[in-house]
């Protein structure tokens, strides 16, 4: 990709994001690298357009004799390896970067100055001649070096970008300044019971968060007076700090990044526009909601700044546990239990659901642990009409005392049993277990058999 200077300079004047991570821009009378940010924005600054330096700098390169000695710049000794250089500078550069460190008036200034350092240190052939003959063995060219100066400049903005993340370089482009900007969104917690969440409901949410000032109607001025231009940073919102081979823009100091003064703030709101006020908030639940989902409330949130639109709220659901229904997705289960009467010769039981008690009829030789499925008697399906359905396990109750009569019962019963297993014809599994027993204990006594013959034939041999 070509770049002229010209074309260099307009781009970073425009604060539009020139290239996706550092890059060499080729076609110039002195390569540049150039990097886009958030906030902040590290360029190259070859002086090519006949020497002249273009306008929208605020600062000029610093020169020889005023900068620091690199080493002392890194705080690193003059016998240190290229690792530890490496390591200090890294650190140096997270410290000052000035997306990190906003505090500090000076932090782009170091930043650069940090960099340049290593530019030079980190490069084996630029440290033997800086060795040698100190700042003027490597500002060649005017201050900026030749096409060589800048190999390695890959590594270094690489590593700028494991420091600070994607956002920080090759992210997206920093906002211009008093752009409109959505407002941030709020999120808040409910808590429901079990049919709350099935059947939905309504509840009403009692937060506290900003909203516009209604003195000011959201402009941060004394009511009869506006915002000015930051005569700082003309209005852009940037300043642009230059060193050495590189320029940063960083957020202007005076209006940070505003680009504007409120020079008679509102009283109400002390210049910010927004004030905290409670307020409450309707929110219907819709049927069939579950446990950790999340409702949206569009443009609920706080208030957008610069004209932008409101953020949203989020109602974050928690679902109380129920002592008879257990949920699976759209189903419901629930254990049913039955006598041994009812199992051996069906009926009917009453079962609660979802919408009242219904009555479920119980087959003949219905088995422990059977399952019958109720369909559509389960939880509707969210924004849909379709529902699931209600599972119910039946348990067969052993009882563990009788009454005489149920005494003689099972004794006559019994014996019915035994003389129907001796004609044959019985079909209870228990009869025909026995069976299965001794033909399963005669095929171990077969294989055990041939395993021993196999290996008396073996030792024949």
């Amino acid at each position: 990709m070509q770049r002229s200077a010209r074309q260099l300079y307009v781009r970073v004047a425009q604060k539009k994001p020139l290239l996706r991570n550092a890059v060499l821009v080729r076609g110039l009378k002195t390569p540049a690298y150039a990097t886009r940010a958030t906030s902040t924005r590290v360029f190259a600054t070859p002086e090519l357009l006949n020497g002249q330096q273009k306008a929208g700098f605020h600062a000029t390169p610093v020169s020889n004799q005023q900068k620091r000695d690199y080493y002392d710049v890194l705080g690193v000794s003059r016998d240190a390896d290229k690792n530890e250089i490496k390591k200090k500078y890294y650190q140096l550069a997270k410290k000052y970067h000035p997306d990190t460190n906003k505090e500090d008036p000076d932090a782009a200034k170091k930043f650069a100055e940090a960099t340049e350092a290593w530019e030079v240190l980190g490069n084996e052939e630029k440290r033997q001649k800086y060795d040698t003959f100190g700042h003027a063995g490597v500002d060649e060219n005017g201050g900026y070096g030749d096409a060589s100066d800048f190999q390695g400049f890959e590594d270094i903005f690489g590593g700028f970008a494991s420091m600070f993340g994607e956002q920080a370089f090759g992210g997206r482009g920093r906002r211009g300044a008093n752009q409109p900007q959505r407002g941030a969104d709020i999120q808040v917690n409910v808590n429901l019971n079990f049919m709350e969440a099935v059947n939905g409901t309504t509840r009403d949410l009692h937060i506290t968060a900003n909203e516009e000032c209604g003195t000011c109607n959201g402009s941060g001025a004394k009511p009869g007076t506006k915002k000015q231009t930051c005569r700082q940073c003309n209005g852009s919102g940037v300043e642009i700090m230059q060193q050495g081979f590189f320029a940063v823009e960083t957020p202007c100091r005076r209006c940070r990044g505003s680009g504007s003064i409120i020079e008679s703030p509102c009283g109400t709101c002390r210049g910010k526009g927004q004030v905290k006020k409670p307020r409450t908030v309707e929110v219907k639940i819709p049927e069939g909601v579950d446990q950790g989902m999340n409702l949206r409330l569009a443009h609920q949130g706080e208030p957008g700044v610069n004209g932008g639109p409101s953020g949203h709220l989020y109602v974050g659901i928690n679902v109380q546990p129920d002592p008879f229904f257990k949920r699976r997705k759209t189903d419901v289960y629930i254990d049913v239990p039955i006598s041994i009467a009812q199992a051996v010769l069906g009926g009917h039981v009453v079962v609660p659901t979802l919408s009242g008690e219904v009555e479920l009829k119980i087959p003949k030789g219905t088995q422990p642990d059977t399952v019958l499925q109720m369909r559509g008697k389960g939880i509707k399906e969210l924004n849909s009409s379709r529902r699931g359905s209600q599972m119910v396990n039946l348990q067969v109750q052993v009882p563990k005392a009788l009454s005489p009569r149920q005494q003689e019962l099972m004794e006559e019963f019994l014996k019915e049993e035994q003389e129907l297993k001796e004609q044959g014809s019985s079909n209870c599994k228990s009869h025909t277990f026995g069976q299965t027993v001794h033909d399963t204990v005669d095929r171990i006594k077969q294989f055990l058999k041939g395993k021993t013959n196999t290996s008396e034939d073996s030792s024949s041999s």
